[in-house]
């Protein structure tokens, strides 16, 4: 088993771009990484306490994750980090030595050193 990274920042907070945001990282998880919902173990979603709209595993859910264990939790309120962020890290089977790891929009500067 391995792990794959993400995150990715919202304009706002609000039902709509929850979805879209979790929806399209998600989706570039899996292309970047070559994988289906079949192949992943479990996600565990985090997001910043600003994002009180709806669950980011909702979201997954519309795309093929309905029996994939989903959780949530709250990002730790840090003074000055980074706004209504989304992050997410998804538990694969087998292994893999190439992952790529997904920060869109202003989550990029997260981890410069994984953007791609």
């Amino acid at each position: 088993m391995y792990a794959i990274r993400g995150a990715t920042q919202l304009t706002e907070d609000s039902k709509e771009a929850i979805r879209v945001g979790v929806v399209e990282l998600l989706s570039e998880v899996m292309r970047a990484n070559q994988i289906e919902p079949a192949d992943i173990v479990s996600v565990l979603f985090t997001a910043t306490p600003d994002l009180t709209s709806d669950f980011p595993a909702a979201a997954a859910r519309t795309i093929g994750f309905g029996s994939t264990p989903l959780i949530c939790a709250s990002e730790i309120a840090v003074p000055g980090a980074l706004p209504r962020a989304v992050r997410v890290m998804l538990h694969v089977h087998g292994r893999s030595s190439d992952v790529h790891h997904i920060y869109l929009h202003g989550a990029a500067a997260l981890r410069q050193d994984l953007a791609q």
